[in-house]
């Protein structure tokens, strides 16, 4: 099942394939300095280069801040990159992650909600210091603006990194699973926009919106159905198959799930730092499905094809 006609999308002469298995070289799920990741985007141009990737998104949190640097280090490389943001909402009280993959670049309305969003992570920031504050992380705002090492917004690996620093928890991992992740003393929610209010911006500036990691958010396989069938009623088109290292099991269903849905099908590593377990690339083999992929939406043409 696809959102466009088969003869729509099988006419594309890319450079890329048009199925998901077996793919190689594509990862459209990147973090830089620009939000919360810890190369710089040229940085991370270089090692997108050098781990042979062809075709990449920068999708740092609520931002495209880094992208034309990005951009800039990627042609010189010959790696085909795409304007995208990893944009925050919230569907249910639930935070979810919604990546905007720009062909077009960015509209007034789209910048606007940037603007809006940078607002609402700050007084998050605020909310989360305030609540960590209470289980020992003393003046907690100061201390995750330290580990971010700029004046960048905040995000919650930041907070993270402060707890592992003052001892309160051994690992970033372990911040996560005790107090940080979804459902968790730091998991604020009420500052996001609505689904699909974000979902709106995107679409507004020509983009294709794509849930990220649909898996990571702790929901049944029919509270899943619920959020894609309320993203598609938005303007959503995409979600990610695979994002990082998935079990194989639940990414075979996923794919019936999007295929169900006529959902297109993307890929990345949500790459954060070197030494972690994930590098620019490193995913679970996507399993083979009739799930469109993501590059063969039509207003994907001239970046397959690397123009």
């Amino acid at each position: 099942m696809s959102v466009f006609p088969i003869d729509d999308t099988e006419t594309l002469s890319t450079v890329l394939p048009e199925t998901l298995n077996g793919i190689r070289g594509v990862d459209l799920h990147l973090h830089s300095t620009a939000s919360d990741g810890k190369l710089s985007p040229t940085e991370l141009a270089d090692l997108c280069h050098a781990r042979g990737l062809t075709h990449v998104a920068l999708t740092d949190h609520d931002t495209i801040a880094g992208v034309e640097e990005a951009r800039q280090q990627c042609a010189r490389h010959g790696v085909s990159l795409i304007s995208a943001a990893e944009l925050s909402c919230q569907w249910r009280g639930i935070g979810i992650h919604i990546v905007g993959l720009l062909p077009q670049g960015v509209s007034r309305a789209f910048e606007s909600g940037l603007e809006i969003l940078s607002s609402a992570r700050e007084k998050r920031s605020r909310e989360i210091a305030h609540r960590l504050e209470k289980i020992g992380l003393q003046d907690g705002l100061a201390k995750a603006r330290l580990e971010a090492g700029s004046e960048r917004p905040l995000g919650r690996p930041d907070f993270a990194a402060a707890l592992v620093t003052a001892g309160l928890v051994p690992d970033r991992k372990a911040a996560f699973k005790r107090y940080l992740g979804t459902g968790k003393r730091g998991d604020v929610k009420m500052h996001w926009p609505e689904l699909a209010t974000v979902v709106g911006w995107i679409r507004d500036a020509g983009g294709i919106a794509v849930v990220a990691h649909p898996l990571r958010y702790g929901m049944t396989r029919r509270k899943r159905d619920l959020l894609f069938s309320a993203f598609i009623d938005a303007g959503g088109e995409a979600a990610e198959l695979v994002s990082g290292y998935q079990n194989p099991d639940s990414t075979h269903d996923l794919a019936r799930q999007l295929d169900f849905h006529g959902l297109y099908g993307s890929i990345g590593s949500d790459f954060h730092y070197p030494g972690g377990p994930l590098s620019p690339g490193t995913i679970s083999p996507p399993p083979r499905a009739h799930v469109k992929p993501v590059w063969c939406h039509p207003a994907m043409h001239g970046f397959a094809n690397g123009e």
